[in-house]
């Protein structure tokens, strides 16, 4: 009935749920109460856009590098971490693939590293170069020891491998010694 007057509220087995509560039996004694502290999930759903950067992560997530090329005839400049707009030039740019094979420019040994990272710690960063582009890709370097670092990994041939499951994050590629 529509005119009925709600007299209880039905009790749900959500939530946070409180047991055995004390409570002193003098009320004089509630200002020596220890403070009640309960554990309380909390979850935040935060929307990001990939915008400009969504062919790239799709890329990514069908196991292939992209990269842009201008589109000026002139130009031609090739960027391996993808714009829009040309950086020399200021054209439109258009997508290319990048082979899955280049060579290590540099590299950097990291003994501390964010939440993400620091499980890993010390791993290799290294900046990758292909001749197709003009601009390097920040990447991990796997399959050297982070301990044994030399000066031979500059120059060397290494491979693009890919996450098996794709978390549309820039670590679902890396990069690992050329057999």
């Amino acid at each position: 009935m529509a005119d009925e007057i709600k007299m209880k509220i039905e009790e749900e087995q959500e939530g946070t749920q409180v047991y055995s509560v004390p409570f002193p039996k003098d009320l004089s004694q509630l200002k020596d109460m220890a403070p009640i502290v309960i554990k309380f999930p909390w979850q935040v759903d935060y929307i990001h856009s990939y915008g400009q950067d969504s062919p790239w992560f799709a890329g990514v997530s069908n196991k292939k590098l992209l990269a842009t090329k201008c589109m000026d005839e002139k130009c031609g400049y090739v960027c391996a971490t993808p714009r829009l707009a040309c950086p020399v030039c200021g054209k439109e740019m258009d997508w290319i693939e990048l082979p899955q094979q280049a060579k290590v420019h540099t590299f950097t040994v990291c003994h501390f590293g964010s939440e993400t990272f620091l499980p890993e710690c010390p791993f290799v960063l290294a900046l990758i170069e292909w001749e197709e582009a003009d601009t390097l890709f920040l990447t991990r370097l796997l399959g050297v020891d982070p301990l044994k670092p030399t000066l031979d990994w500059i120059g060397m041939k290494v491979q693009a491998k890919f996450l098996r499951l794709s978390k549309f994050k820039p670590t679902d590629v890396y990069f690992v010694p050329a057999e």
